[in-house]
């Protein structure tokens, strides 16, 4: 009896074993699975990683912490949205998959219309792919907007042969400084004080005898503003002075003030065309005063500078100085009644760091580079401010140099010549008091 009770157990233990074993197999599994379903790993930013190259690889650099490119649109306004879109278009990257990635309608551009805005201005066309309300600006900006993709226009009058080759006291055959002055049609005065004080085209010496060189000085306008009211006719005028002095460039577009910008990128492609040798150009306005020995002088040690750093690096090919007064960290201005004005429903965002007012010098060799990339930045109302953009798009940033006084000297030291020492460009002289300064400055060396 004893041995039947034996075996009873043994068969009922080995009958209920798979059955435990079964059911902390069941435990186990529901356990691993409340467990993986409450887990949250931790968020890891995902970069974009070129294809081809294995993520596991060890030979690859830390990931930066911003993205190379923006992906996404940050600002609704119409600059914005044009340039993200032309952005996207010239990413070479990104060209491969746009059809992919959503995008608000109205920033949609078409490569047809894209090109043809970008080439020259058929503004009918232009105009259809944005709806942006002009109705609420003013008329300026209004006309801008309108006109925003327009940048090939007729050259009315030209000088195919301003920078001819001209043997020269200084040995060169070719301008050692280009001054490109931007300037109105009604604007003689100022023009013919620059042609007689700091804008002299010809030889100039350096100050205290150095090496000085070649300068040619030439004027860019466009047409006179009917919208500012009515102008007498002075095209005759005009040709009289172009006949005499042959340092006119003026091409067929209104010339306002938010139309600068066109006066560079028609300047950039005449360089190019009839004054690739010109080493260094001098952009400025009709009321600024040079003091161009004192420029030579500084352009000169950074050429001499530049052939050094050349026989060192082959690799380098090319002058990339850009100066004038920067300004960092500048925001648009909001206020309809300045000249400045700029709606936030057309730009949004801080400006990037540019040369302002008044004048800037660059190397030859970069104005031909922002002569390209400027096909990659739509036209901004603001001329120096586009110049900063069309830098930026290039991974460069402006020099500042304390010589160049946009905003003038104090008054108290306006009168005093000694105090010019210093000074490569100030802002602002009317005609009068640049030929007044002029004289003044001619023996500073011994004055001070």
């Amino acid at each position: 009896m004893g041995k039947c009770c034996k075996c009873n157990r043994r068969l009922l233990c080995m009958c209920l074993l798979p059955c435990m074993m079964t059911g902390h197999l069941l435990i186990y599994i529901m356990v691993t699975i409340l467990v993986t379903i409450s887990y949250a790993p931790p968020k890891i930013t995902v970069h974009y990683i070129a294809p081809g190259i294995s993520a596991n690889s060890g030979a690859l650099a830390s990931h930066p912490l911003n993205p190379f490119w923006k992906l996404h649109l940050e600002h609704s306004a119409l600059w914005n949205q044009l340039q993200h879109s032309l952005d996207r278009h010239y990413n070479p990257i990104l060209r491969g998959n746009m059809t992919t990635t959503s995008r608000k309608p109205k920033a949609k551009l078409s490569t047809q219309i894209r090109d043809e805005c970008l080439s020259g201005c058929v503004s009918h066309k232009c105009s259809e792919h944005h709806r942006y309300d002009v109705n609420n600006i003013p008329e300026q900006m209004r006309a801008f907007v309108r006109s925003m993709h327009c940048r090939s226009y007729q050259i009315l009058i030209n000088q195919p042969a301003m920078c001819k080759r001209n043997k020269t006291k200084s040995g060169f055959d070719y301008p050692m400084l280009l001054m490109a002055i931007k300037s109105q049609v009604g604007n003689f005065e100022n023009r013919q004080a620059i042609r007689e004080t700091w804008g002299s085209s010809g030889f100039v010496m350096g100050e205290f005898n150095k090496k000085g060189g070649f300068v040619r000085t030439v004027f860019l306008l466009g047409r006179q503003d009917p919208s500012t009211g009515p102008h007498p006719d002075l095209k005759n005028f005009l040709d009289l002075e172009n006949q005499k002095y042959r340092d006119i460039l003026q091409w067929d577009f209104r010339d306002s003030f938010f139309n600068l910008t066109l006066k560079d990128l028609l300047f950039w492609h005449w360089l190019q065309q009839y004054c690739p040798t010109a080493v260094f150009i001098f952009k400025g306005d009709d009321d600024v005063f040079v003091r161009t020995g004192a420029l030579l002088d500084y352009l000169n040690k950074r050429w001499e500078e530049n052939k050094l750093q050349r026989r060192a690096n082959t690799n380098e090919t090319h002058m990339d100085l850009f100066v004038g007064d920067v300004i960092d960290n500048a925001m648009p201005n909001r206020d309809p009644s300045t000249k400045y004005y700029v709606p936030e429903g057309f730009y949004k965002g801080a400006y990037p760091p540019y040369a302002g007012g008044g004048g800037v010098v660059y190397s030859r060799s970069l104005a031909l580079r922002l002569k390209e990339v400027s096909t990659r930045v739509f036209l901004f109302p603001i001329d120096d401010v586009y110049l900063g953009m069309c830098l930026q798009r290039l991974g460069l940033s402006p020099s500042h140099h304390p010589g160049f006084l946009t905003f003038d000297l104090p008054e108290t030291d306006r009168e005093n010549p000694c105090v010019y020492k210093s000074v490569l460009l100030v802002h602002r002289r009317s005609p009068k008091e640049m030929l007044t300064l002029w004289h003044k400055l001619q023996n500073l060396h011994s004055q001070c």
